[in-house]
Formats: structure tokens, C-alpha cells, sequence
């Protein structure tokens, strides 16, 4: 597994790909956050936070599409399954090295708390659940991103399908689709999505719940991603 980290990590930061991702995204949130933030007056990363389950659709897909697409496009796939090597040390060697690529890019997001920090007192609680938040959500956008790419050799394909899906999930436990259910089964739709429990946790709110939500996602779709790569070998 290690192995196949090492090399996914460096597919990374030996292309101009990875780095482009990284700017525009730090760009992109820090611009969105800022031009709002002193009109509000309060030294708070709440609405940091907040945009951040639909920033994750849009950028997550792109990190995760080329992991399987790229594979079966340039017939490395076949090589890949000849190595000494289990299906889940190759499917969770990607999956880690994502999530370790997205690690990076958050932790780089340390300049915004600094900067509020500069001009108030911000509630390090706050910060601590947002971010504890903003990874088990990441988690759960790179599991569907990865099974979207095992699906396609095309790596815009792959990019679409994990928009879709990730869209899908989150739409569902939106408040304008949740009131127009009857309300003995919003409550289990509202559970489906995952910008609700998102919210709950960035609130300061650390629920069971969440945990659970967001692990199971990330068990379900890598599983799903498993029987793919299984079919295929």
C-alpha cells in the first residue's frame, strides 16, 4: 500500500495538475470568503465553512478522476494487476494518497484563521470542528470520486459521473427538497445528505451520528469501487 501511495503522491507533484488545483482552490475559497467577511463584522469561519461542501463537489472530482481513468486509458491498468499486490492495497493506496493530497491543501488554508485572528478573536472551537468536519466530508467526496473513475478511461467522464454523485448526495438533504416530503420520512432523507451533517459538526456539534454517516460513506463507495477493479481484473 505504501508503495502505491508513494506513487500516486508523486503523479501529484510531478505534474502541473496538482498545483494548479491547489491555487485555484486556495484562490477561490480565500476570494469567496473575504470579499463577504468584513461586511459581517465578526471574526468567525463560519461562512468559510459553510461554502466548503460545494467547493468540495467542484474540486474533489478533479482530484480523484485520473486515479482509475488514466489507468485503463494508458493500459497501465493490466501492469498494475500483475504486480505482487491485493486489490485493497491498490484501492486504498489511491484512496490515502488523495486524502493525503487534500490533507495538504487544507492544511495550506491555515492562512485564513491566522488572518481573522489579526483583526478579532475567533472561536478556536469553531475552527478545530470545522476542520475536523471539512476532512470526514473530503473523505466522503474522494470514496465517490474514486468509484466514479473506476467506471470510465476517460478522465472528464470520471470528472462528470463524481459531480453528479456527489451532487446527489448533497441535494437530498437540502431544506428545499426535505419540506416538500411528508414529514414522517424527511427526517431519514435528511439524513442521506451530506452538507446536513457537515453543518452539524461545523457547528461545534460532534454527533455519533456524523461519524457513522460519513465512515459508511466512505466504506460503501470504496466497496463499490472494489467490485469494479475486481470485475476488471
Amino acid at each position: 500500500m505504501s508503495a502505491v501511495i508513494k506513487k500516486e503522491l508523486k503523479s501529484y507533484y510531478n505534474s502541473t495538475m496538482g498545483y494548479i488545483i491547489t491555487v485555484v482552490f486556495l484562490g477561490l475559497t480565500s476570494w469567496l470568503f473575504f470579499k463577504t467577511f468584513f461586511l459581517y463584522g465578526e471574526a468567525s469561519m463560519r461562512g468559510y465553512f459553510n461554502m466548503l461542501p460545494v467547493i468540495f463537489m467542484l474540486f474533489i472530482p478533479a482530484i480523484t478522476m485520473r486515479q482509475w481513468a488514466e489507468e485503463r486509458k494508458l493500459g497501465t491498468i493490466e501492469v498494475l494487476f500483475t504486480l505482487p499486490l491485493k486489490d485493497t492495497d491498490i484501492l486504498l493506496g489511491k484512496f490515502f494518497a488523495s486524502y493525503i493530497f487534500l490533507l495538504v491543501m487544507l492544511a495550506l488554508t491555515i492562512t485564513v484563521p491566522l488572518s481573522i485572528a489579526l483583526v478579532g478573536s475567533p472561536d478556536p472551537g469553531e475552527i478545530v470542528s470545522g476542520y475536523f468536519g471539512a476532512i470526514l466530508l473530503g473523505g466522503a467526496y474522494l470514496s465517490i470520486g474514486l468509484f466514479a473513475s473506476s467506471l470510465t478511461s476517460s478522465q472528464i467522464v470520471a470528472f462528470i459521473l463524481g459531480l453528479i454523485f456527489s451532487f446527489a448526495l448533497f441535494i437530498v438533504g437540502e431544506t428545499f427538497v426535505t419540506v416538500t416530503l411528508p414529514p414522517s420520512i424527511a427526517p431519514l432523507v435528511r439524513y442521506f445528505g451530506l452538507g446536513y451533517h457537515f453543518d452539524s459538526i461545523a457547528r461545534g456539534v460532534i454527533d455519533l451520528r456524523d461519524l457513522t454517516y460519513y465512515l459508511a460513506v466512505m466504506v460503501v463507495f470504496l466497496y463499490l469501487t472494489y467490485i469494479v477493479i475486481k470485475e476488471r481484473r
